[in-house]
C-alpha cells in the first residue's frame, strides 16, 4: 500500500500531524508513568489511588491510538517506538522503587496539569488547521480534565 492522500491542505496536514505527535508522545508516557506508579504504591491509600491509576492507563491507552489513527488518516506517520517517546517526553519521571500514596497523587495531579494545558495549546492550534483533530483533542482533554479534578481532590 501507498501512502494515505491526505483529506486537508498541506499546511493543516503539518499543523495536525505535529499537534497529533506530541499528543501522542504525552500520552503513551502518561499510561507508563500510571502504570509504574500503580505497580509501586504505598500507603494508607493504596487501594482506591492503585484503582484510580489504571483508570488513567486506560485513558491514555485509548486516546494514544485515537490520536495515532487519526495521523494516519491525515497521511501522517505516527511514532510511538520507545526511544522517540523517551527523547522527546516533557513528562516529569517518578523514582525509582517504592512511592508513598500521597506524593504518587501529587506526582500525577501535576503531570496531568501540564499535559492538559499542552493540550489546550494543541486545541487552539487545530482551530483553522484541522476541526477534526481538534475534536478528537477537545474529548481527550475533557477526560484528562476529569482525572485532573479526580486526584486534584485527594490532595
Amino acid at each position: 500500500m501507498g501512502a494515505v492522500k491526505s483529506p486537508i491542505g498541506d499546511e493543516a496536514q503539518k499543523i495536525a500531524g505535529d499537534v497529533l505527535q506530541g499528543s501522542l508522545i504525552d500520552l503513551i508516557d502518561l499510561s507508563l508513568v500510571a502504570k509504574q506508579a500503580h505497580w509501586n504504591l504505598t500507603g494508607r491509600n493504596f487501594k482506591v489511588v492503585h484503582e484510580h491509576l489504571d483508570e488513567i492507563v486506560a485513558l491514555a491507552r485509548g486516546g494514544q491510538d485515537d490520536v495515532a489513527e487519526r495521523a494516519v488518516a491525515i497521511g501522517v506517520n505516527p511514532d510511538g517506538r520507545a526511544r522517540t517517546v523517551a527523547d522527546r517526553t516533557r513528562i516529569p519521571q517518578l523514582e525509582a522503587g517504592y512511592l508513598d500514596d500521597d506524593k504518587v497523587v501529587a506526582a500525577v495531579t501535576d503531570i496531568l496539569a501540564q499535559i492538559i494545558a499542552r493540550f489546550r495549546e494543541r486545541i487552539t492550534a487545530t482551530d483553522e488547521a484541522d476541526p477534526v483533530t481538534q475534536d478528537l483533542l477537545i474529548g481527550i482533554a475533557r477526560e484528562l480534565e476529569k482525572q485532573h479534578w479526580m486526584f486534584q481532590a485527594q490532595t
